[in-house]
């Protein structure tokens, strides 16, 4: 009997072992993924704010063309 209860225990104690190394694992990769997420989410910030400013300065170029065009008709 004493073998029986030693082979439970350690089943048990090996199922414990598996069900801790399965919430470690599951912790990591959720830090994983939120590092990522924030990563994901600053690049992209980034981008959309170089974009705004790219499309700015299009619009200022594009106004400055205009304005050289307008001036170069009306002096001919």
């Amino acid at each position: 009997m004493a073998s029986k209860n030693d082979s439970t225990a350690a089943s048990q104690t090996a199922s414990q072992t598996i069900d801790d190394a399965r919430g470690e694992l599951t912790a990591h990769i959720e830090d994983l993924l939120n590092t990522l997420s924030n990563k994901f989410a600053g690049i992209s910030s980034e981008i959309f704010a170089k974009m705004d400013e790219m499309s700015r300065r299009l619009d200022n170029l594009e106004a400055q063309l205009t304005a050289n065009k307008e001036k170069n008709s009306g002096s001919n």
